[in-house]
């Protein structure tokens, strides 16, 4: 009897290991702790996981995805973006880390704008320029967070209201961002805000990836699709000179399937200006829902990650200022390449270029953008 009695058990065992391999769904979840505290205030961490074992731990303050952990063809299980160990770390964020930025992402030329006749002065954080919202951006404040789940995933409500003057940005802003970690394994971002007053917006989110794993070397060899056959080009500050220039034949061209690393040393002016990719590429949109902005397969593990958005470009950014200066999770030195941004965006600096798809948004009006990061793998 006792035989028996071992042997069901056994039994039971690899039928659920079977039941696993094949597929089966597990039960989604989401998860709150501490992750420390800044100026008196609690930072929680909410970790994510969905019907298929994919999980992404993500911090109110700043709204950080701080990981993202997703299998390769081999079913193993790696965080695959760059990041801190602990909350303290964040603090200190130059990088931009798994942030969202904003009021505006990317760089304003000389730190102001005139809007209706009135000039605006930010905080020039970026050599003359301002990046990324100023000294201290969305990404440096804490967001209400209001846990959500629902049939096909689960995810988290954030609210900020960024007060008039706030930066220098006139107006006051009301935003909510939706991060929902779908059933269908993506990452679905969704931005909204409104303002009392007209002020530039601009919001995307920071998050640098490596598809072979968090720490695991540089970026080079993965392959990268742009739905772009045009990209800003950037004066010696970085600043966008105007022009929409053509990718064909240069360097820029990742309109087929291409090595990140395959022309990145080449001797071309933009490329030494942008110590590497740090360009703004121009999505060719064929309606106002969600496009595919780009594709990027790693090819030893098979991970590949696809970028919809309803927005006009795409910065695409290969880490160039990490230099093995900052120590990441683990213990790991990021060197120069060791991730790969891929922002979705309007363009830098439009409240200076009249002629670039608009920021400026007014009382009555609501800025929406909707941008996801689809996983999957090819054996």
């Amino acid at each position: 009897m006792r035989f028996k009695n071992s042997a069901y058990v056994i039994l039971i065992w690899l039928t659920s290991c079977l039941v696993f391999a094949a597929g089966a769904d597990l039960p989604r979840s989401i998860k709150m702790e501490s992750f420390g505290a800044v100026e008196g205030n609690s930072v929680a961490l909410y970790t994510l996981t969905n019907v298929h074992g994919l999980e992404v731990r993500v911090t109110n303050y700043g709204c950080i995805i701080v990981s993202v952990r997703v299998p390769d063809k081999r079913g193993r299980m790696d965080d695959v973006v760059l990041g801190f160990d602990n909350f303290a770390r964040y603090l200190d964020n130059k990088p931009f880390f798994g942030a969202l930025v904003g009021r505006y992402a990317n760089r304003i030329a000389k730190a102001r704008f005139t809007l209706d006749g009135v000039q605006y002065f930010l905080a020039a954080n970026n050599g003359p320029n301002s990046l990324h919202g100023g000294n201290k951006g969305f990404n440096k404040v804490i967001w209400k967070a209001e846990p959500f789940e629902h049939r096909d995933g689960v995810g988290l409500i954030f609210t900020y209201t960024s007060k008039d003057g706030e930066e220098g940005y006139p107006g006051n802003l009301s935003v909510k961002v939706t991060y929902t970690l779908t059933n269908q394994d993506e990452l679905v971002l969704e931005y909204e805000a409104t303002t009392d007053k007209a002020t530039p917006v601009n919001l995307t989110q920071h998050t640098y990836f490596n598809l072979a794993g968090e720490g695991e070397g540089d970026i080079l060899a993965h392959e990268l699709m742009l739905n772009a056959d045009r990209f800003t080009p950037v004066d010696q500050a970085l600043i966008p000179t105007g022009e929409l220039r053509a990718v064909k034949n240069t360097p820029m061209d990742f309109t087929r399937s291409t090595a990140i690393g395959a022309r990145i040393n080449q001797n071309d002016e933009q490329l030494v200006l942008g110590h590497g990719y740090d360009f703004n590429f121009v999505i060719d949109r064929t309606g106002i829902g969600p496009e595919l902005a780009a594709r990027v397969r790693e090819p030893k593990t098979g991970r590949v990650m696809e970028v919809y958005t309803t927005e006009p470009g795409v910065q695409f950014y290969t880490g160039n200022f990490l230099e093995g200066s900052v120590i990441g999770k683990q213990g790991h030195v990021y060197k120069q390449y060791f991730g790969f941004c891929l922002e979705t965006q309007h363009f830098p600096d439009s409240p200076n270029h009249p002629d670039f798809p608009t920021t400026i948004l007014k009382p009555g009006q609501v800025y929406k953008s909707r941008t996801s990061y689809k996983f999957s793998v090819e054996k």
